[in-house]
Formats: C-alpha cells, sequence, structure tokens
C-alpha cells in the first residue's frame, strides 16, 4: 500500500526551500539599495541645491530623472526577464547603477550628476520585475502577494534608511562618501547575482517550486506583450500605480521635507523623521495588505478599500489642519500604512495573465508608478518656483498639495474599474495540484 509523502517531507525539499531563500534574499538586497538610490535626494535636497547652485525645478528634475528611466525601461525590462532570465539582467544592471552612484558622488557639476542618476535609473530598474519573475519561478502560487508584502516592507526599510539616518550620515560624513559607498554595494550585489541566482529552480536540479502549469515557449515575445496589453486588468491597474504609487514616491522621494519646512516650520531633523515614518507605515502597510489579500483571495476590494482611505488621508494638510507634533508624526504613519493598496495591482497582473508572461504583466502594470513620479516630481518644482516668484510661495504649496491629492482621487478611480480575475475572487481555491 502506498501513501504519499508531504512535500516538506520529499528528499530535498529543504534544499529547495534554503536555494529559494538564498535567491530572494541577493535580490532582495539588491531591490533594498534600489530605495535607498530613489529617495535618497529627499534627504538631502538642500545640500544638492548649494553643491549644483540649482533651483527647485532643476532639483526635481535631477531627481525625476531616475523615474524617466526607469518609466522607460519596464517593459523592456520585462520583456528581457521573460526571455533573458532574471539573473543575466540583474548582474549587467547592478554594475551599471553601481557605476551610475559613484559618478553622481564625484560628479563637479549637476549635468555629470543628471548622467550618474540616468545610469543609476538603467541599473536598478531590472531589479523589483526580475525579483518578481523569481518569486513566480520559486515559490507556490498563493504566496505570491504575501511576498510582494515581505518585499515592499524590505524595500521601504531601505528608504527609511535613505531619512533621517542618512541625514545624520552627511552630517557627519558627506553627500558624496554615501552615494560612493552605495556604488560599491551595488556592484557586490552584482557579482553575488551572478556567483549564486539561477532563474529556475531546474537549473539547480529542483522540481519548479512555483507548480505552475506547463510553459508556453512557442509564443513570440511580441504575441505574449500583445496578449497582456489586451488583458482588461491591466489599464485600470496602470491607472491606480499612475495615481497611488506616482503621487507617494512623488511625495516621499523629494518634497515631503521641504514641505514640512517651509510650510510648517518644521527643523531638517524633524521633517527628515515625518518622512521616515511615512516609509515606515508604507514598510509595514505592504506586509499586511500582502497577507490580507492572500488570505482572503480577493485583491480588487481590498485594494479599493485601501486607495481610498488613502485619498481621504490628503485632507488634513489640504485642510490646513493644526496638529501637535506628536499627531504630524502619527499621521505621517497612517498615510504610510494606507498608501500600499498599488501593490496589489502586480498580484492582479501577473494572475490574469500566462505565468511565463508574469515578467511582462508585471512591468507594464508597475510604469504606472514611475511614469506618475515622473510627471509629478518637476510638475511640484515648477509650481514651487512660480509661487516663490511672485512671493506667494504659501499659496503655491497649497496648489502643490491638491496636484498630489488629486492624483491620489485619480488612483482610487482606477481601483474601483478593476475587473476580478476568478483567482482574485473571495472562496476561489487553487485548482488540485497547485
Amino acid at each position: 500500500m502506498s501513501h504519499d509523502v508531504p512535500t516538506e517531507m520529499k528528499p530535498g525539499a529543504s534544499r529547495l526551500r534554503r536555494a529559494s531563500l538564498i535567491i530572494y534574499l541577493i535580490l532582495l538586497a539588491g531591490y533594498v539599495l534600489s530605495f535607498v538610490h530613489r529617495t535618497a535626494p529627499a534627504a538631502i535636497a538642500a545640500e544638492l541645491s548649494g553643491a549644483f547652485q540649482i533651483n527647485s525645478a532643476l532639483l526635481g528634475a535631477l531627481a525625476a530623472t531616475y523615474f524617466y528611466v526607469y518609466t522607460l525601461l519596464q517593459i523592456p525590462v520585462g520583456v528581457m526577464a521573460d526571455t533573458l532570465g532574471p539573473r543575466l539582467i540583474v548582474t549587467i544592471g547592478a554594475f551599471i547603477a553601481g557605476i551610475g552612484s559613484l559618478l553622481f558622488g564625484l560628479a563637479p557639476a549637476w549635468e555629470i550628476a543628471a548622467v550618474g542618476r540616468t545610469l543609476v535609473g538603467i541599473g536598478v530598474a531590472v531589479t523589483f520585475v526580475s525579483l518578481l519573475k523569481i518569486c513566480a519561478n520559486w515559490f507556490a502560487p498563493e504566496r505570491f502577494a504575501t511576498l510582494n508584502g515581505v518585499t515592499l516592507l524590505a524595500g521601504n526599510l531601505g528608504a527609511v534608511a535613505a531619512g533621517a539616518p542618512l541625514a545624520w550620515a552627511v552630517s557627519v560624513l558627506s553627500w558624496r562618501s554615501v552615494f560612493v559607498a552605495l556604488g560599491l554595494a551595488s556592484l557586490l550585489v552584482g557579482a553575488l547575482t551572478w556567483a549564486f541566482v539561477r532563474d529556475r529552480p531546474e537549473q539547480r536540479g529542483f522540481q519548479s517550486g512555483a507548480s505552475q502549469p506547463a510553459v508556453r515557449t512557442d509564443i513570440h515575445w511580441t504575441r505574449a506583450l500583445a496578449q497582456v496589453l489586451a488583458q482588461p486588468a491591466t489599464w485600470p491597474a496602470l491607472g491606480v500605480n499612475i495615481g497611488v504609487g506616482g503621487s507617494y514616491l512623488a511625495f516621499a522621494g523629494l518634497w515631503v521635507v521641504p514641505y514640512l519646512r517651509e510650510v510648517h516650520g518644521r527643523s531638517p531633523s524633524v521633517a527628515a523623521e515625518h518622512a521616515s515614518l511615512l516609509v515606515l507605515g508604507v514598510a509595514l502597510g505592504s506586509l499586511i495588505i500582502g497577507l490580507v489579500s492572500d488570505r482572503l483571495r480577493n485583491r480588487r476590494g481590498v485594494m479599493a478599500t485601501y486607495t481610498i482611505a488613502y485619498a481621504l488621508s490628503w485632507l488634513p494638510w489640504l485642510l490646513h489642519a493644526t496638529m501637535p507634533l506628536w499627531a504630524s508624526y502619527l499621521w505621517c504613519l497612517l498615510m504610510g500604512l494606507l498608501i500600499p493598496g498599488f501593490i496589489l495591482t502586480w498580484t492582479i497582473a501577473k494572475e490574469a495573465n500566462r505565468p511565463e508572461h508574469a515578467g511582462m504583466a508585471v512591468s507594464v502594470v508597475n510604469v504606472g508608478i514611475f511614469l506618475g513620479a515622473g510627471i509629478l516630481q518637476p510638475l511640484v518644482g515648477a509650481v514651487l518656483d512660480a509661487g516663490r516668484a511672485r512671493g506667494a510661495l504659501a499659496g503655491a504649496w497649497d496648489q502643490a498639495l491638491l496636484i498630489l491629492a488629486g492624483s491620489a482621487a485619480l488612483g482610487a478611480v482606477c481601483a474601483l474599474l478593476v475587473r476580478a480575475h476568478p483567482q482574485q475572487r473571495p472562496g476561489h481555491k487553487q485548482p488540485a495540484g497547485a
């Protein structure tokens, strides 16, 4: 009489778990570094303006250079992740990012710094989609949203490290030394990726840990991309990322510290602490929403609830609510907890498309986050410069906040338009063997 052996007890199961964890952690380290690169300009905005003698619009453009190239590369990166594989493109990307960060830290003029920032954007643009592709290949499907949450938790903790701790490090060392160190760390991630990461479990002699349906290799990438673009869930999810993700990155990535300093009179260190709490809230909220979504098997409802609440969380700033310091800290943390509704767009895109096209699906909707940030960061800077020129900075900040809050509201509306895929409906169960 034969008995089925639980997967956990099968020979090699523990080795598979260990190998998948090592691979995940290496790429996660690169993703954390990408968050530090992304949000560092917010903590050192004044230093950058002084070093390169640039105004708010140019500062916004310098910070947004990262997002421009990130946006343009998302779909090509998705194609490369599905065709060339995450190992190769992450290795190359890490080396490009490392060189770019070194150039940024040593730049004598803002034009050179912009080139370095561009190279950083090119290099780290490959990390996130590749990481989710690895999760799809190495882990079970029902753990995907939870892994998204863990990934965002770690990434945003990296962004926290680019807030108050980075401001402290800059005061002790210099902002240039910090970016040189980030460049060296990126080079190390590239070396580790090439040495240890593999695209699929089969390349290490394991059976697939994802238990996916059979992979089709006869579909050309252009046809596969067309199928992803034709998927009804794609475009509203893209809109969610433009509105919610874009407003978050524009605010937390550059303008939150100047806003709190110029409008609320906070000191540089206190303003940086607010930014860190905002990002910490996103980190914790990302883990929570991933766990809740996987448990309820309800992507659309959870996402809509979060995005609507986040849009409403801008009201106290818009209404000039007077808060004691503790309440201001608490509100930034609460806003952060509500922001991660947009991360479910990746799970929605992945579940609505064939598993071998996960990289393309995630990359298409991921474009929205960086497109939104790339538009909003310099737009806010231009509004502020115009306000300073006419001696009405307070009114300019009102307009800037209205732009960011309107973007968040747009994302919430798009969340209501997302159609639920069968896997995303409450009560859905994976088919046998999944």
